[in-house]
Formats: C-alpha cells, structure tokens, sequence
C-alpha cells in the first residue's frame, strides 16, 4: 500500500506475536488468533449490486484443527450470518452457531454445538453485509452518479466483507466468484474463466483459482468499468508466458490510461531481473478507483490507485505523471515483496512497504534517472527522522498491543526510515551481494510467510556476515530513534584520525534520553591533496574513530558519505563552516544531507536563524531542484513562529527573493513546449512557497491573474481551467481565494461537483484549502464532510488554514463542534490521524492541553488515537520549546 505526501483519507502496522489465547469458549483472543485452526483454502462467492446498500455472499472456508475442540476463532465485522454449516471429515454435516463476541475488533466465535477431534473441516458461512462507507472492506462509491462496488481489505478489512482469518501469516488459495447485474462489469485477482445466467438481469462471473494470498489481497470490483487492453508484456528469462495487461478505468474513461500503461513493461522486467524471479500472476489489472483511502493498493493481479495516478494526458502536472511512475513500479515491486513472500504478522509490515519503497527507488533510477530517484531515498529519510526524533517515535518492528498499533504503522518510519536503513546496509554490503541476499530470500519463502530475522539472515549469509551484522540491522529495526554522529578532527603520530561519538538525536525541549547506541556503518568523504576520498566504519559502541589516510591538512569532513547513512551528524561551527567553503565538492545527495545537518542543528538550538542563512545560501544557486529547494522547509518555520518585526519579515523576504526569484523569472508562470518534468516542478515548488509562505507581491500578481481568468465562468457556467497553467492551477485558486473571498470560494464549491477530472479536483481541492479568512474557512470546513467531497479527497481541506494561531484556533473550534460528524464519516480506521487533523501545526503549551484534554476521555473512540496524541502533543510541545529559544534578532545578522 502506497503513501502519499498529500493529505488523504486517514489511513495509517506491526512485532511479534502477541499471544493469543482461547483457553475456554467465552474468552475472545486477544491480537492473534489461535494457531490451532488453520485455513486450507476459501471460496468466496458474491451477489453484489452496486446500486443497492447491501450485498449477500457465501464463504466456505476448508480448515485444518489440530486439536480437539467445540468451537474456532475467526474475524468477521458487521456482517448479519443466517446460517453456519460445518462438515467434517466423514462428511457429516453439523449446525454451527457464529457468536460476535468482540464487535469492535470484529473477532467471532463458531461454536460447532460438539466437541470435534482434530481432522478437516469445512465451514461454509451464509451472510449478508452493508456495502461499506468509509472505504473499507467491500465498499460503494460513485463516479458521474453511477454507483460502484470495490474492495480494500488492507490491513484488517477482509472481515467486513467475508468471515475469515483475517491475519497475513494464514496465506491459501481462493476461489472467487461474482454475481452481479447483466450490465456491470466484474474484475478479480485472477483471470475470468466462465459467465454463466444467474436468473433474470444476473450473471455469475468465475474467476481462476489464485495462488496462496493473506486475505488483505483479495480484491474485485463491480460496476460499469471501461477496459483498455494493452499489449502483453512480453516473456523474458524468467517467465515463460507474455503476461496480459489491462487498465481498468471508471465509465468512459479508460483511454487515458494510456501513459501508465505504455510505462508498466519496463517496471515489470526491471523487477524480474532484479529478482531473477519471473511476476507470479496469471495477469496485471490496473484500477483507478474513484475514491480510495490510500495512494494505492497492491493487491496480486489487481492493483487499485488513486484516480489521478493512473488517468493522465498531455495537460497533466508533471507531478501526477511522476507521481504516477513511482507509484506503479511501488505497487509492482510489492508482487515480490508482500504479495509472493508475505510478512508473517503485522509487526514486520516493514518487510512489505520498506521493501517496497526502497525497490521503486531502484528501479525509477534504471528507467527514469532524470527522475533522480536517489535524491528522493535521501529526502524521504530525512523526512522521516523528523518524526523519528519524536520520544513517542515507533520502531520500524513495533510490538502489536491491539488494533491501533496496526493501523498507525503506514507511517514514515515504515516506509520511508525503512527504506533508508535498506538503503544503507546494501551501501554497506555491496549492491550485488545485497541482491544475492534478496535472492535468496525471494526463492527461500515464495508464496509463503517470512519475518525480519529471515531477511535479515539472507543478507548476512549473502556477505558472509555473522552476529554483528545481524546486531546492527537488528538495532535500527528494534529500537526507535535517530543517530546522531559528532565528529572530532584529531592528529596523532602523523596522522588525521576522526574521532567519532553517537547518542540519540533529540531536538530541543525533548525529554528523551539521549544515551542510546546503534550498529551504524558510518561513512565519511573528506578532503585529500587531489580531490575526496571516502572511509567507512562501524560504529556500535558509543565512541570510535577513523583513520582519514591521506587527508589535506586542513581538511574537510562531510561525515555521511553519499547521504547513504541513516543518521545525523554535528560539526561544530568551525567545522561547518569548512564544509560550508566546500560545497560545491560535494554530490546532490551529500548537499542534501548538509541541509539536513543545517536545519537538524537549528532545531536542537545548535544554530541560530543567522547561521542558518548563511549555510543555506549556496544551497539555493544549486541548478539540482531537490537541492536548491531543500532550504526552504524551515525558512517556512522561521517566517512562521520567529519574525517579530516588519524590519525581520523585510530582512527574511530579501533574502528568499534572492534566492529564488530570479530563477523563478527565469522559469516563467507557463509550462513551454519541450520543458522537462523537472522545470514544471520547480516552477511549481517555487512559485507557491513563494506566494503562500512568504508573500512576495510579484508572484502573488501572476498567480492572482491565472486564478481570475479561471473564475470566468462561461455561458454555460463553467470554469475555464486551461486558463492557468496546469502544474500552477491549485496556487493560482489559492491566490483568488485569498484575494477575492467569497465569490471564489462559493465558485470552487459549485465547480467541484461539476467535474470528474482528477487533476482537476485536485485543483480546486488546493485552492480552497487555502482559505484564510475564518468565516470562509468554515464554509470551506463544512463542505468537507458533504458528499459532493470523495472521502479521500476530505483531508486535503480540513488540513488548511494552519499558519497561523488565529487559524488554528478557528480549525480547533469547528473541530471539536464537528468531531462526531468526522468520526462518522471517516470510520474507525481514522484515529491515528485524528488529533493532527485536530492540532497539526500548533506550536503553544495552550494548544497542547486543551488536545490533551479534549482527546484523553475520547481514546477509545477510534483505534490509534492514543498513538497520534502522544505524537501530535509532543510535536507541538517540541515547536513551543524552540520558537521559546530563539533570538529573533539573529535574523538580521
């Protein structure tokens, strides 16, 4: 399952193996189920109308019980069984009962009314169950007000459309089949193999047996789809069969998946030869859904997406067509990792996302390099050891204590602090070796069950590794927490020696104990006579050193080496600013890991707002998007919660307008003929920090003129949306909303239900969220949860209109005034999000205690909430401490 950066429908795993018990028949299991009933294979058959509110379906499910018993355990929610028959082994058939004993967790008891010895059973559940509405399960939704019926069963949703046992490590066969109206149109994870009358305005669609699958990848879909059948993917060494290839697309929209299409062969053999592993289905469907919680979904053979991920053209953001890639070769890498070799509980989700982050890295690298992918593995690192700095921080292998613990690990420390530790491990083993390990694993564990200490193992065996470099792996996965490596230059007997240290990164005003060790490969790139060279050591005491054959004297230190290390580093002034004179020696990664160390000093009040200007200028000359870009996150900070005069705002704005106005100009407000995806990137980065975070007249103007033209509306009252250029369409409507007020507001609103163009939306959706004016942002709040609003499109307002404390005191007032209603719409699976969607972006003690005080007696209401509380009140805790700390005069140094 992929994430994305955007804000989207709240959806958030995993350690081992939380006992469960079932010791008399009235006693639920508390996190596993037992392992004393074990599912053989299902099938599963339903009648589905989209049209209708509620299904009906048959599930028979053959179960291996290995020990006397009256009764099993299995998970099942919301479903209203009629009747239960179970037949044993001589084929005598008994009358079981199914008792919900656990509602909220959706764990069920099968009572079989006598004790049964251990043999095989089979238990076939008739039943009927809500079309879901919250976008789990097996869930309706409508695209042009035709209704459709889809599924996504990751993590825990399978038991909302059919009892079973509902956990990753019971992987079987499935037999699907659909019943559904004549007219609609059926997809599954296999091909279908027959279509049959099923009385008056009904067929029945049969689907191939699947290979072994966890129940979180079973998936279909019923509606009025249209179909764009594109080339096979042609055989290669490692599978023997062309590979059928299809685009699944709402009513009429199919033909614009033609871009994503003519990318997937390329992903699928980079894969393959990676893996020396040939794709495991018997076909590739690609489905863009017409709401969906996550970014998208890897389910084997059917993998479902966010609509603007998949249906593109000329006209779309450069973003969307990358975004697009990277997604698709994400899913894709999870056919291997996740789908052929699955985690075995939910405390190695790890396994699957990280797994799957760090392969769509490699293999954007090999077909897209422009795309620089090896930037994106340092960005997404650095992103996560921001919340990784948190005390209240998960690890990436966290226990499972219920629920909650499962749906708020879809976070950045699974995907992309585990990609990061990948990442650094194979940098220090050696791509091929690396590869040599992943090979193993894949053939090792294919169509079954692995944890962490399998993978772990084959990456050791691979580089003939023993303890302790299982030690060290091991110590990023188990603990929470960031290295923080200083660094000391030292002369001795001749030679340059670096003294190293690490403790735990902590910002300022954390409470956390620093004193904490990892096995880090620390690689440092210092200066030389004719150049650089780079030393590598593994630091996993809390102090070591290097020998740096060959430095200059002076000499330079950039202490993470091709920012391949999960960690943080310190200098020390004089030492940075050496670094600082050095810059331009440096690659894109090593300047991003110096912008990094930059603004990861300034938050531990290291460095003041002065100092960070000046290290920062040269970042902002780079010609490398990522790099020149990189400052501008916490210059956004320190506009935000340090400036206190006009002389400071004026100082701060001249010098962004430095910075990047002139590039900005360069670049133009309009995508030109031949540009690269880069330049509409750029142009789109620069131009809304620009005008949103810092204000500045010139770019507001053009914005404002693309975002008017736009908002002259046609005869026939329609918006003219080609009348800004695409990558700049959302800042655009955001300049008209903020200038023009009402009118603009009230013509986004009315324009949104209007149109099914996902780029579109997704403009308008940008423009409205930034709204300032308090009584407009509760016009634009309270749209929110109407239905014109896709539910996955619900965050991306409700997350607006933060900067400010006048803002955040507006959104904290609609917030607890609308709290059921949000709860309502959004579901159970939302409490993770909820107290950032409440709080985000505070930055005050008062903010941190009414949270507290609003949440605390409201944790049961949603599994996560405890864990998103303690993250988003220490968040906030940690802005106070350093905006408390901070010298406004510094700025003007």
């Amino acid at each position: 399952m992929r994430r994305l950066v955007r804000p989207l429908l709240f959806t958030a795993l995993a350690t081992c193996c939380a006992t469960a018990f079932a010791a008399t028949a009235d006693q639920a299991p508390q996190g596993r189920l037992p392992g004393w009933a074990i599912p053989q294979s299902y099938q599963i058959a339903f009648k589905v109308d989209p049209a209708q509110q509620d299904f009906s379906g048959t599930t028979t499910i053959k179960v291996k019980l290995t020990k006397a018993s009256d009764h099993l355990w299995l998970d099942g929610k919301e479903l209203k069984v009629s009747k239960v028959t179970i037949t044993d082994a001589a084929g005598k058939q008994h009358e079981g009962k199914y008792v919900d004993v656990d509602s909220r967790a959706g764990v069920v008891r099968v009572d079989f009314g006598s004790m049964l010895k251990p043999q095989e059973l089979r238990l076939k559940f008739e039943y009927s169950a809500p079309l879901n509405a919250q976008l789990q399960g097996l869930y309706k939704v409508s695209a042009k007000g035709q209704p459709y019926a889809m599924t996504q069963m990751e993590p825990i949703s399978a038991r909302y459309a059919f009892p079973s046992f509902d956990e990753p490590g019971f992987k079987t066969p499935f037999d699907i089949s659909l019943t559904i109206p004549g007219n609609e149109v059926g997809v599954a994870n296999t091909s279908q193999v027959s279509e049959t009358p099923a009385g008056k305005g009904w067929k029945m669609l049969t689907f191939a047996p699947t290979r072994p699958l966890p129940t979180y990848l079973v998936a279909f879909g019923v509606g009025p789809w249209s179909i764009a059948n594109a080339p096979d993917i042609a055989p290669d060494a490692y599978r023997a069969k062309p590979l059928p290839l299809r685009g699944i697309a709402p009513a009429g929209q199919a033909h614009h998946m033609q871009h994503v299409l003519s990318e997937t062969p390329s992903i699928i053999h980079a894969l393959e030869n990676y893996y020396g592993f040939g794709y495991p289905w018997d076909k590739l469907d690609l489905l863009a859904a017409p709401d969906f919680a996550a970014g998208a979904m890897e389910n084997a053979g059917l993998v479902t997406f966010r609509d603007w991920l998949l249906l593109l053209d000329k006209d779309s953001p450069a973003r969307n067509v990358r975004g697009s890639f990277n997604v698709t070769a994400h899913e894709l890498a999870h056919q291997w990792t996740g789908d052929t070799v699955t985690l075995e509980w939910w405390n190695d989700i790890w396994l699957n996302e990280a797994f799957a982050t760090w392969m769509q890295q490699k293999v954007t690298m090999e077909v897209h390099p422009e795309y620089r992918a090896d930037l994106d593995r340092v960005r997404g690192a650095e992103g996560a050891m921001n919340s990784d700095a948190l005390v209240s921080a998960r690890s990436i292998r966290q226990p499972i204590t219920g629920n909650g613990d499962i749906l708020t690990a879809f976070d950045g420390i699974t995907y992309q602090k585990g990609a990061g530790v990948i990442a650094m491990f194979e940098n220090y083993v050696g791509e091929k070796t690396f590869q040599k390990g992943m090979r193993a694993y894949i053939q090792a564990h294919k169509f079954g069950n692995a944890t962490a200490s399998d993978l772990v193992g084959a990456i050791a065996t691979a580089a003939g590794k023993g303890d302790a470099f299982k030690h060290a792996f091991n110590s990023f996965l188990d603990q929470s927490g960031v290295p923080y490596i200083q660094t000391r230059l030292m002369h001795k007997a001749g030679k340059t020696v670096l003294q190293l240290s690490q403790s735990r990164y902590l910002p300022l005003g954390s409470k956390g104990d620093a004193k904490r060790t990892w096995g880090v490969p620390v690689c440092v790139r210092y200066g030389t006579a004719g150049g650089s060279k780079v030393g590598c050591e593994m630091l996993d005491k809390a102090t070591g050193s290097m020998v740096l054959a060959g430095a200059s004297t002076p000499t330079w230190i950039m202490p993470n080496a091709n920012a391949s290390g999960y960690y943080r580093f310190s200098l020390g002034e004089p030492a940075l600013g050496r670094l600082t004179a050095e810059i331009g020696k440096l690659s894109d990664a090593e300047q991003l890991a110096y912008a990094d160390a930059v603004g990861a000093s300034f938050r531990r009040g290291d460095l003041d707002a002065g100092a960070v200007l000046a290290a920062f200028k040269p970042l902002a000359a780079s010609k490398v998007r990522e790099v020149a870009t990189a400052p501008l996150g916490q210059l956004k900070w320190i506009s935000q919660h340090e400036v206190r005069t006009d002389a400071q705002r004026a100082r701060l704005t001249a010098w962004v307008k430095a910075a990047w106005l002139p590039r900005l100009r360069e670049l133009g407000y309009q995508r030109k003929a031949g540009e690269s995806d880069d330049a509409s990137l750029l142009r789109s980065t620069l131009a809304s920090a620009l005008a949103f975070d810092f204000k500045v007249p010139e770019v507001r103007a053009v914005l404002l003129k693309q975002g008017e033209a736009v908002l002259k509306s046609g005869a026939d009252g329609s918006l003219d949306f080609a009348a800004a250029d695409p990558d700049l369409l959302g800042a655009a409507l955001g300049v008209a909303v903020q200038t023009q007020g009402k009118p603009a507001v009230d013509a986004l609103i009315a324009a949104l239900p209007r149109t099914s163009d996902a780029a579109l939306r997704n403009g308008i959706l940008g423009g409205l969220a930034r709204v300032e004016d308090p009584t407009l942002a509760t016009q634009v709040r309270d749209f929110a949860l109407d239905k014109q609003v896709k539910l996955g499109e619900m965050g991306s307002l409700l997350m607006g209109g933060r900067d400010t404390l006048a803002g955040r005191d507006a959104m904290w007032q609609w917030f607890i005034g609308h709290y059921q209603q949000v709860l309502d719409r959004t579901g159970s699976f939302a409490g993770g999000y909820l107290p950032r969607l409440a709080a985000g972006g505070g930055c005050s003690t008062p903010e941190v205690e009414r949270l507290q005080a609003f949440f605390k007696p409201r944790m049961n209401d949603a599994a996560g909430i405890t864990r998103g509380l303690a993250q988003t009140s220490e968040s906030i805790q940690l802005c106070s401490a350093l905006k408390g700390a901070q010298d406004p005069a510094a700025i003007l140094r």
